[in-house]
């Protein structure tokens, strides 16, 4: 029901925007694809992730779900040779890797239940990396339409679970107003970025930002749950956005710019 909640605000929004972009029979055109879409990239893993965090903390679960680049280059070896990761962007997608392996045994789990919490969410990560292949392939469509399609199709497939899986009484509003910021800004806003990022740079690149997750899970637990930084972490951390840096070739653009700086 949270994630319907959260698809119903977000459904609307995206929809709109598609509409006033490109018009309604390009929604139409994109239903194929966009049903895709609703199974990859929102469907399966929003459901996982759900289930696998009544399991695990926030932090474990932006661990696992940083993985997703790991599943992208994996995939792309088989399916799409053109986004494999190779010279500095598989140094950079390794370094990531390496950086969560630190991170990862911060967060001790307990039991068979956090195993399979954590095995859940990865497995989402899997989908989104297989989305966001799938996605690079279709951006004829136009990111938005894809969004919005692939959004609304999410709710449709949902709606018999979710109906199923009523809460006994009312939420508070402070649940309320967490699945409509869920939905408005971790799902409308943010499914309108990710498809331009992946227009822009391609699926290989854009996900690397996948490896930010624990940051900021780790920043916010900081400041708002008063969890302690310890080296550990901030040695994970500095390993990642190195592996960011690399993997999406800003150091390679900022060493260019310094070498021409004086020719200018």
């Amino acid at each position: 029901m949270l994630i319907e909640v959260r698809l119903l605000c977000a459904a609307p929004i995206l929809v709109a925007f598609a509409w006033r972009r490109s018009g309604g029979a390009a929604l139409v055109r994109a239903w194929r694809p966009g049903l895709v879409l609703a199974v990859l990239n929102a469907a399966v893993p929003f459901t996982l992730i759900a289930w696998g965090e009544r399991w695990v903390d926030s932090g474990t679960a932006a661990v696992a779900n940083s993985s997703v680049p790991i599943f992208v280059a994996l995939l792309a070896v088989f399916f799409v040779p053109a986004e494999r990761s190779t010279g500095w962007r598989l140094v950079g997608v390794l370094l990531g890797l390496g950086g969560v392996g630190i991170l990862a045994g911060v967060h001790p789990q307990g039991g068979w239940h956090g195993t399979i919490g954590i095995a859940a969410i990865v497995v989402a990560s899997v989908s989104y990396a297989a989305a966001n292949l799938y996605a690079g392939r279709r951006m004829g469509f136009g990111g938005p339409v894809l969004a919005a399609v692939s959004m609304t199709g999410a709710f449709v497939l949902l709606l018999p679970l979710a109906l199923a899986t009523l809460p006994t009484h009312a939420p508070g509003w402070k649940a309320i107003g967490s699945a409509a910021a869920l939905g408005l800004l971790g799902t409308a806003l943010a499914q309108i970025l990710s498809y331009r990022m992946i227009r822009i740079y391609g699926s290989s690149r854009s996900v690397l930002v996948a490896y930010m997750l624990p940051a900021f899970a780790l920043f916010y637990g900081a400041v708002f749950l008063g969890e302690g930084l310890s080296d550990q972490k901030l040695a994970g951390l500095l390993l990642i956005c190195g592996g960011v840096a690399l993997g999406t070739g800003a150091v390679r653009v900022a060493s260019r710019r310094v070498r021409r700086a004086p020719a200018r």
